[in-house]
Order: C-alpha cells, then structure tokens, then sequence
C-alpha cells in the first residue's frame, strides 16, 4: 500500500491539536490506516548515505502513514487532516463547486485528431486565486508524484501538468507532432531542445525521467500542448515546459491530465483539485475548462457532482452482523465523508440514500458503503460470531484439539515455511533424494526456499538454532502440512497433516516426548496393544538416518506406520547449529480420520 510523508507538527496543527504516538497510532487504525515508522528527513539522508551518525534533537519528525491503494484523497497531508478532521467530528464535509461562469468566458482546450493515435484524452481545470507557501507547494508536487506512481500506472494512463496561467495566453491546443517539429526550453533547463534531442538527453543524463522516456519514443508523433502563442506548456507524459512553471508566488494553477484511459483522468483532475481547492480565495470552488473535440464534441471538466447510491439497511446490518438504527448508520456513514439519509422505499425495505462527494471515487459499490459503517463503528466493535454456514472441516477441527492437548503439555506453538532449502530436507538430515519423494521449485527466487518440505523437522532444528541462548529446556510443536510426491493425484503431489514437537535441554529428554506420543494416543482414543495387535497403536524399533540408532522407535496404528520419534542424531544437530541434544516426534494426524 502507499506510504504518505508528513510532518508530524504540521499534521498536529492541521487536526488542532497534539496527539502522543499511541494515541495517533490508534486514531489511524480506528480510521483504517496505519502510522508505519516514526523518523526525519535527516535520518532518511543518513540511511540513504549509509552513515550512523546520531539524530539531532531539533530534527523535524516525519510520520510515514501507510493509506489503502484506492484512497488518493490520502496521498497528502492536506486530504489525510481533512478525513481525520471529519472522522473525529470536527469538519462536515465540505461541498466542492464549479464556478458559475459563462461558456464564453472559460478557458478552451482544443483537441487535434492526431492525438487520437497516441493519447486521445485530457481533462483540465484552474485553481483561481490559491495561495501557496513552502510547505504547501512541496506537498502539491508530492501529490502528483504519488498518483503518478498509482493511479496514473507511472504516467502510462495518466500524466499531469500543472502551470503557472498568469504566464500564458488561452485558448489552448492538443496537438500530437513528429518530434523534430517539437521545439521548447523544458522545465529545470536553460536551453532549447527538439523533442528527440530531449529524449537523447534525458536518455543520458536523467535516471528520474528515463524510466517514462518508452512511453512516447517509439511513436512517430509525440502529444504537446500550446497555448495562443505557440508556448510549449507540456510534453507529456514527459515534462512540462520552463516558460510556465508553478512557484510559490504563483495565484492562478492550470491544470492539464492527458490519459489514455478518460475514467482515471477524471478522477486524477477530481483528486488535484478538491485536494489543493481548500487553498484557493474561494474554497471549495473550481474553475471549469471546455475541452473540445475536432469531432465538435465539447466537454465541460471537472465534473465535482456527486452521484447517489441506495443501499438497504439490511445489507449493512447483514454483512457487519450487528443491528444498526438508519440513524447510527447515517452519522457513521457521515464522519466518513459520505453524506447519507434514511429513504424508505416500501413498507418493508429501510434504505440509506448515500451521497458520494468526487473526493471519494473509492466507493464504487454498497460493499464499499458497508466497510465505511464497518470502519467508523470499528472493527474492533463488532462482536465475533461463527457463521451457521461456515462448518469447518474435520482435519481442523482436528488439528485444533491436539493442539491445545500439546500445549497443555508445557509446550510452545512454533510455525515454520512450508518451503525449505534443497539441503534441509535432505543432506541436513542425513537423508539422500531418491527423486520420487520431494517436490523441488523450479526456478527459485532464494536457496532457502528449494523445495516443499517433507518433514517438520527442518523448521524446528532451525528455530532452536537461532535460539541457542535461550534458557533450557525448550520444548516447542508445530502442526502444519508436508508434501509427498504422488501419481495417483491429479497434481501429482499430497498434503499431509502432520504434528512434529521437538525438546531441546541439557539431556536428551526422550522420556518427554516418548510420553508426549502416549498422551496424544491416549486422548485419541487409540489404546497401546502388543506388537503385530491391529486394535491400537505400538511402537518398534526402525533405522531413520535423521536419530541415533537404537534411541528411536515408529509409531505403528492399527498395521500402518504413522509416525516416528527418537534422539535426534548429533551430525544432524550440528548441520543445523544446535549445540545441545534434542529429541523430536512426529505424527501423520489425518491417520486419525
């Protein structure tokens, strides 16, 4: 999910007032968000530099927030204190508007065909009257940035210009040229360049731009827009031009979206705007562009309407499980910017009409309406029920059981990969590959994750070697799936479910898990009968490579071999760096079925 930077203080002040870190960090998970690391731009500086030096006190602290993938009205400080405003109760959601001005009087965006064969799309608006300082300015360009890397798929669907208006002359053209027609001083130069000497230069000397360069390069037209002049604004989805740059004295934002894909620019143009309007002489309030075709199509952007969703009351209450009044829904619904009411629809049927302001393009469906009452109740609210439908499978159910038996037993639930390297589940073990037992993954990512395990003891040996210093005895158990080669399955491999417990002390402790094998037979049900009794379970001598030879025994139920435990052999131990004996169990508990 997208990670956010802000300044803590500069957030504190725009929710109005100062939160502990536990009380911020539980604000953001009350409102679905999470406060991921606590640091500086200095200590960011220093890690990127490798450096250890030791972090100033007067540094200023950043919070990095991490926001779901579809909330871009969270990519910024400005959107984040907005939300949590209006969460907490302090805001109502404010109501976004488009200027009331004339068709004559707007600025006019007109659309050559031959973009049609390369970006076809744009949307554009302007920020009248704004007021930018340091901080704000810095945040606007972030934002950007952000939703470039997300929505806009790093600039393939979507790329944004902003530009100083004061700077140019309307009306506007969006035209598509072969590159060597292309000819302006891009943004942070002080020279001219042809559009493919620009490509070769940024190619060469921008790692930043590079990675858009493919976008474009290989077309024979490249889009650019102009305003009455011929002033170059922008090359997108590459850079805009220097002659009309934004700086913090700047009063009048044009903003400009070409796309290949309409629905992601509006809603890009629809973030932008409702995010930074609240900077504006008149908050809120946007000013309008018509786009027009050369087709003669005309379009009037942005569209900050909101549309109206009906979702019935049973819905929610049905998917939450927890029986809401239409007034508690509404209230909820509304400290989550979603302005809701109770409709009613017949005798029967309670609807909550939602109102969906442009800010939230998030809420696409009544399920995303129902995780709104779901997150402003709090999930931590809803009480835990067992679904009458959910009926869980008899494994499980088994698998559960033991699993509390054992840990009655004094022992420490552990769980361990299912991958393992080649040579854990093989020369580690004293065992060899016949080729006919293990399933190996082809083309690994790491040499720790080989193939699927065979056994449980890999994961337990490795535990207790990475805890060489913890105080003895330790006596851990694992109940997880190994898999087995297998023709007679479609896939050509099975699962087993098996139990593995393994001690680890100054002594062997081989009387413990010896007794640990009766309290599971016992509790199963499965009495102890003499060797060759096909009633119960008994226990022989077998010649695993994996345990000291005479210190280990199968497990035989009812004629079949299920398990095997025993003293663990100490080359074994020592491949996986466990300096003091240890003895180890396992069991196939789908046996029991």
């Amino acid at each position: 999910m997208p990670t956010v930077n802000v300044v803590r203080d500069r957030l504190f002040a725009a929710l109005g007032r100062t939160y502990t870190q536990e009380e911020f960090e539980d604000l953001c998970f009350s409102f679905g968000i999470e406060l991921d690391d606590v640091t500086t731009d200095e200590a960011i500086s220093r890690k990127e530099r490798h450096e250890e030096e030791k972090a100033n006190e007067n540094e200023e602290i950043i919070y990095k927030i991490e926001v779901p993938a579809n909330r871009y009205d969270l990519l910024c400080l400005e959107g984040l204190a907005q939300a949590l405003r209006i969460f907490n109760k302090q805001d109502k959601t404010p109501t976004y508007t488009v200027a009331n001005i004339s068709k004559e009087s707007m600025h006019k965006m007109q659309v050559k065909p031959e973009t049609s064969s390369i970006r076809p799309y744009i949307v554009c608006a302007v920020l009248r009257d704004i007021t930018f300082d340091e901080a704000s300015y810095n945040s606007f360009i972030d934002l950007q940035d952000k939703l470039h890397q997300n929505i806009c798929r790093r600039r393939t669907l979507v790329a944004i210009g902003t530009h100083d208006l004061d700077t140019l002359q309307g009306p506007f053209t969006y035209e598509a040229l072969p590159p060597q027609d292309i000819n302006f001083i891009p943004l942070k130069q002080v020279k001219k360049y042809r559009a493919d000497e620009l490509m070769e230069f940024y190619r060469e000397h921008d790692l930043k731009l590079k990675k858009f360069l493919h976008i474009i390069e290989n077309s024979p037209v490249f889009p650019v827009l102009y305003d009455s002049n011929r002033t170059v604004l922008s090359l997108p989805p590459i850079i805009n031009g220097a002659h009309s740059a934004i700086t913090l004295k700047t009063k009048n934002v044009f903003i400009e979206c070409t796309a290949t894909d309409l629905t992601k620019a509006k809603i890009v143009l629809n973030t932008m705007v409702t995010t930074f309007s609240a900077y504006c002489k008149r908050k809120f309030e946007v000013e309008p562009v018509e786009v027009i075709y050369s087709d003669g199509k005309a379009y009037v952007y942005p569209d900050l309407s909101s549309y109206n969703m009906e979702v019935p009351l049973s819905y929610i209450t049905g998917s939450i499980g927890v029986s809401f009044r239409a007034e508690e829904v509404t209230s909820l619904l509304n400290r989550m910017q979603l302005q809701a009411e109770q409709s009613v629809s017949d005798a029967d049927q309670c609807n909550i009409n939602v109102s969906i302001p442009p800010s939230r393009s998030d809420v696409l469906h009544p399920c995303d309406v129902m995780e709104d009452v779901a997150i402003a109740y709090g999930y931590n609210n809803i009480p835990k029920r067992k679904l009458p439908s959910l009926k869980p499978l008899a494994l499980n159910q088994l698998e559960d059981l033991i699993r509390v038996e054992v840990a009655m037993n004094g022992f420490t639930e552990v769980l361990t990969w299912i991958l393992c390297s080649y040579r854990e589940n093989f020369s580690m073990l004293n065992k060899k590959d016949d080729g006919s037992t293990a399933v190996i993954v082809g083309n690994p990512r790491s040499s720790d994750f080989e193939a699927v395990r065979t056994s449980l003891m890999p994961g337990a040996l490795k535990i207790v070697g990475h805890n060489k210093d913890h105080p003895k005895p330790i006596k851990i158990f694992e109940v997880g799936d190994v898999v087995h080669l297998d023709e007679s399955k479609d896939v050509g491999a099975a699962n087993r479910r098996l139990l593995a417990a393994l001690y680890c002390g100054t002594n062997s402790g081989f009387e413990l898990i010896h007794s640990l094998v009766d309290r599971v037979m016992e509790v199963m049900g499965t009495p102890f009968v003499p060797v060759g009794d096909n009633t119960g379970y008994y226990i022989q001598c077998s010649d695993a490579p994996e345990f000291l030879q005479g210190r280990q025994a199968s497990i035989i139920y009812k004629g079949k071999r299920i398990g095997i435990f025993g003293i663990v052999h100490p080359e074994v131990l020592n491949n996986f760096d466990v300096p003091d004996p240890c003895s180890f169990l396992e069991l196939d508990i789908e046996s029991f079925l």
